[in-house]
């Protein structure tokens, strides 16, 4: 199995004892591949930490929407030598926020653009935190990242899922689908083309029913992906095969597989 969004940093700051027994622990349940994602320069960083210490682990190299305050060509330089890192899979997570708004929408809207940008440029997928601006997010990505492969992370745009299916981009599912008041969240995962689906924690955050109340950790993925593979009808052994495809293709990391 494989958590496609967890923020190791985020579980345990600053210490990769305590990321390296989370690893372990998602090992021991048969979590093979953990993408660890940044969210700012600090968390950016310590990803690339956790992936060069864990050869279980990759990283995403992002600037959050509530961290893009102020975002300039400078933030983009960092990002773009932080992602030339070889451990580094995707650019991200990046996108809007209109909840918290921790960053004014002007800045937001420049760090998604220039990381829209950096993906394509250099080729790697692109991951989306979208929270209450489904429709913003939306016309962004399909006004400019025609090209560019999309991940929408712990998927909520329930109502845009028919534009995100059309344009081909990836919907991603964490613990929250598991919770009982979820039902339209359900509803459209039982739409998502098989080769489209991804399942992640996102881990601290969302923890899956079974574990509701506790803090995530990316071994608790096996849960929703259970769910999952029950809400699809095929089977844990097949939805597995299937994360593992969704991923290589995803990536580009089948001959990597193999050889290990």
């Amino acid at each position: 199995m494989i958590d496609c969004h967890a923020h190791l940093e985020l579980c345990a700051p600053g210490d990769l004892d305590r990321q390296a027994q989370l690893v372990a622990l998602a090992s021991e349940v048969g979590v093979e591949r953990i993408l660890t994602v940044g969210i700012d320069s600090r968390t950016c960083r310590a990803a690339l930490a956790a992936a060069e210490a864990f050869p279980q682990v990759y990283a995403a190299i992002g600037r959050h929407p509530n961290e893009a305050t102020g975002f300039d060509d400078g933030d983009l330089a960092e990002l773009r030598a932080l992602a030339s890192h070889p451990r580094c899979l995707a650019i991200g997570e990046t996108g809007l926020d209109l909840y918290r708004q921790g960053a004014d929408l002007a800045d937001q809207r420049r760090a998604f653009l220039a990381q829209i940008e950096l993906a394509r440029e250099l080729g790697k997928p692109l991951v989306i935190h979208s929270r209450a601006a489904e429709r913003e997010t939306v016309d962004l990505l399909a006004a400019h990242a025609e090209g560019v492969k999309v991940i929408l992370h712990c998927f909520t745009l329930v109502e845009e899922l028919d534009r995100c299916l059309e344009h081909g981009w990836w919907i991603s599912f964490a613990g929250n689908l598991t919770y009982p008041s979820a039902r339209q969240l359900v509803e459209a995962a039982k739409r998502v083309p098989l080769n489209r689906l991804l399942v992640e924690t996102d881990a601290p955050f969302l923890a899956p029913q079974p574990h509701r109340g506790r803090e995530n950790q990316p071994a608790y993925v096996v849960e929703t992906a259970r769910f999952l593979a029950e809400l699809t009808g095929i089977g844990y052994e097949r939805f597995n095969a299937l994360m593992d495809r969704n991923w290589d293709e995803l990536f580009g990391l089948a001959a990597d597989r193999l050889a290990g």
